[in-house]
């Protein structure tokens, strides 16, 4: 069976990596970006089952490219990643259907778990 690909956008190389390698292991093929405008690009050329997007980022932010995400495709799951709980900026990402939320913490393992529920259960109901 392909491995699912997973797009994950964040400015914070560091915390890229990490995510990569853990999605990895947890037998996901995983497409990287490091600002908005490369993440339309991939998204774009790509093709991938999931996204998982910062919604705080220099130039295009998270929420510009959910936005053009959404002009394109209604039904992929689309998870905002944030360090920062800021519920104004919810309030729009879920205006814009964000399928939900990982707040970044320093226990790794369990946003892992999160992310690999969130898009195994997304998966689960996809076209019901």
């Amino acid at each position: 069976m392909a491995k699912r690909k997973i797009l994950v956008v964040d400015d914070e190389i560091d915390f890229l990596e990490m995510i990569r390698l853990r999605l990895e292991a947890n037998n996901y093929s995983v497409i990287t970006a490091m600002d908005g405008n490369e993440a339309i690009e991939k998204f774009k050329t790509e093709n991938p089952a999931a996204v998982l997007l910062d919604i705080l980022m220099p130039g295009m932010d998270g929420l510009d490219v959910l936005k053009k995400i959404r002009q394109t495709n209604s039904k992929i799951p689309v998870f905002i990643i944030t360090a920062f709980s800021n519920e104004e900026r919810f309030k729009l990402a879920n205006k814009f259907n964000a399928s939900g939320f990982i707040v970044k913490t320093n226990d790794l393992q369990r946003e892992i778990q999160n992310i690999t529920t969130a898009i195994g259960i997304s998966e689960d109901f996809k076209g019901r």
